[in-house]
């Protein structure tokens, strides 16, 4: 299972902001995708880990 921000209509949003200014919290949405991670050589998994390094970023190889 892969995780990724939630795509949110203008009411959930608002429902979202307004517990937010009540609890004085940033709340994330985040939903699941039935996504299999791809199966990667030790080659590939430093390349891709080479590039996280370089760019800061966190980046998930998957199989489309």
């Amino acid at each position: 299972m892969l995780w990724s921000y939630s795509k949110l209509d203008k009411a959930t949003v608002e429902s979202i902001e307004k517990l937010e200014k009540k609890l004085n919290v940033t709340l994330l949405a985040f939903s699941g995708a039935n996504i299999k991670n791809a199966e990667l050589t030790a080659d590939e998994l430093k390349q891709i880990e080479e590039l996280e390094g370089k760019l800061g970023l966190s980046l998930v190889a998957v199989k489309a």
